[in-house]
């Protein structure tokens, strides 16, 4: 079951264990439950994101940050990435970039989330 939180003026949809996010389906079926929730973010843990998403060459990471993007929700990968950004520059320049920016973002945990949330809502206002 997916859960609903607050955190800093933003309304949190953390995906539960039997979701994967292999693609755009994925991610439209995502953004549509963030709507019928009134999310803004939608947190995804890593290992239930499909390793095609994290091969760039695939292009599914573009495919579904564009969608995520469209609809203006925030998407988060939850997780340690530590041995796949060792593995691949062209991702570890990927997540620098997203997290330097407000679409994606790549966290190690959920008080990282929050933080960035706090941090986000104070130098920007609320982005969504």
């Amino acid at each position: 079951m997916h859960t609903i939180t607050e955190s800093h003026g933003h309304r949190v949809l953390t995906v539960a264990d039997d979701v994967a996010l292999g693609g755009e389906d994925e991610a439209v079926d995502l953004i549509g439950l963030a709507f019928g929730e009134q999310a803004d973010v939608v947190a995804v843990p890593a290992e239930l994101v499909d390793e095609r998403f994290y091969e760039l060459r695939t292009r599914v990471a573009g495919d579904v940050v564009r969608k995520f993007a469209a609809y203006q929700i925030r998407l988060v990968v939850l997780g340690d990435l530590t041995g796949r950004l060792a593995a691949s520059d062209s991702l570890r320049a990927f997540v620098y970039e997203a997290n330097r920016g407000r679409d994606i973002w790549f966290l190690a945990d959920r008080t990282e989330l929050d933080e960035r949330l706090r941090t986000a809502r104070e130098t920007l206002g609320r982005s969504r």
